[in-house]
């Protein structure tokens, strides 16, 4: 039964765009029509411009978005990717659970006025300062799900199974106390989270941090007790980050991190490969091959040094991908595939390196394979405008001076190459339920209050 509908003069439909679209949803906030060329009666209300589907944020660690810019300073000539995450670590040693829904609200929120509607939330801050459990395990788990649920973002919520701190079976430090997890442990987690997440809006996957913190029987034993409980729940896991993990794992294992895992695991559709930055030829292909999906967080990587990855080389052999903020350095669906593209350019000296003959407009092509991977390491019906998927979308505010008179395709092309801001985005809406209007949203003055008092008081624990 149809509960709520919306006329747009141009909509990006899974095929392309299309003209006269009337959309249809459920009670659930479900999709049950969509209809091209359409006539509207005038009681139905207009979209005040293109319309876009909902991008899925398929990488996230709420906690770092209190701390994001922080860290830009030089501490020693070899800043890395490893001096960053020892402040991070002394950062996350601090985090209350009134401080972590808080930062979660305010971020959730900043994803939704960004266009991202759905967040895969890869959580591994678990225990309370001393590491040892709170009374309730899913304590930290239950306050994400509570700050998306207040927003009112999707979320797949992702509890990271985190047990060493290298290869080989290298014990935790101290400063990794409130992650760690034995393998039963987490599968009760598991457990307790399943009901949770089974509501609308919400799905429930595992995190194996990395090969380097989680050993190969720990994986399979983990992997093994949550497809017990859902077969098609997600898995993700970070990969090949940086060339110094995948030295480490050669010593460790004589293969490179990539290949390691597509031999030692059944590597399908359910995985999402976070940040496999440094892959070989071999590994690109398998990899494409195996429908896996590849997590690329353009921002965080450049931030943190990572390297790039070779997207081109991946979109040739068919590779699916989704994007990420990662550690929330910025939060902009705009400026993730920007960035996806420019990396390319910057290393092959050519422009528009990620278009296709098929699919010549670059913002056209990313942003439709972004919502198509992001959905699929979600692992929830957010898959874009199609019957049967999440009324989840965006619209352009066509008023506005970056994409006024421009047709559809190039007002994307300029809303995500000469991005100004979310300035250009007039709504935001997720499951049926409109959450942003004008750039603005419901819990605005709240959230930002609760968020920067939690940031002062962690900042003043330092």
């Amino acid at each position: 039964m149809t509960t709520g509908e919306l006329f747009a003069s141009d909509a990006l439909l899974p095929h392309g765009w299309a003209r006269d679209v009337l959309l249809r949803w459920d009670a659930a906030g479900t999709l049950c029509s969509i209809e091209a060329d359409a006539q509207a009666d005038a009681a139905v209300p207009r979209a005040p411009g293109p319309l876009l589907p909902g991008m899925p944020n398929l990488h996230s660690h709420a906690f770092q978005r209190a701390f994001a810019g922080l860290t830009e300073f030089r501490g020693n000539p070899q800043d890395s990717f490893w001096s960053w995450r020892a402040e991070m670590y002394r950062f996350a040693l601090r985090i209350s659970p009134e401080a972590l829904q808080a930062i979660a609200t305010q971020l959730y929120i900043d994803m939704l006025k960004a266009g991202y509607t759905s967040v895969c939330e890869f959580h591994y801050v678990h225990h309370d300062t001393d590491g040892k459990p709170y009374a309730d395990a899913a304590e930290l788990s239950l306050r994400l799900l509570a700050a998306a649920q207040a927003a009112g973002i999707g979320i797949t919520l992702l509890p990271v199974l985190y047990q060493t701190a290298g290869f080989g079976g290298t014990p935790p430090l101290a400063h990794q106390r409130r992650f760690i997890h034995s393998t039963d442990r987490m599968v009760a987690l598991l457990e307790r989270l399943q009901p949770e997440c089974a509501g609308p809006g919400r799905k429930l996957g595992l995190a194996p941090h990395s090969l380097r913190a989680v050993p190969p029987d720990s994986l399979r034993l983990a992997v093994d007790a949550l497809h017990a409980l859902d077969a098609a729940a997600p898995v993700h896991i970070h990969i090949a980050e940086q060339v110094q993990e995948v030295q480490d794992c050669l010593q460790w294992s004589g293969q490179r991190p990539v290949a390691w895992l597509l031999d030692h695991v059944a590597l399908d559709k359910r995985w999402c490969l976070v940040h496999a930055t440094h892959l070989d030829d071999d590994e690109l292909a398998r990899t494409a091959a195996s429908g896996a999906i590849v997590g690329i967080c353009p921002t965080t990587e450049a931030n943190l040094g990572d390297g790039i990855f070779p997207t081109e080389r991946y979109l040739a052999a068919g590779g699916a991908w989704g994007i990420g903020s990662d550690s929330h350095i910025s939060v902009s669906v705009s400026e993730e595939l920007r960035w996806l593209e420019y990396a390319q350019r910057l290393t092959t000296l050519r422009r528009n390196v990620l278009a296709s003959e098929r699919a010549p407009q670059v913002a056209t092509r990313l942003y439709q394979a972004a919502v198509s991977g992001g959905a699929q390491a979600s692992a929830r019906a957010v898959a874009g405008l199609a019957t049967g998927q999440q009324a989840d979308f965006m619209i352009l505010d066509a008023s506005n001076a970056d994409v006024a008179g421009l047709a559809p395709d190039a007002a994307l092309s300029a809303h995500v190459f000469s991005h100004r801001g979310t300035a250009a985005i007039a709504e935001v809406w997720q499951g049926g339920k409109r959450v942003v209007q004008h750039g603005r949203h419901v819990l605005d003055a709240t959230a930002a209050r609760d968020y920067i008092a939690a940031r002062a008081s962690l900042l003043n624990e330092a």
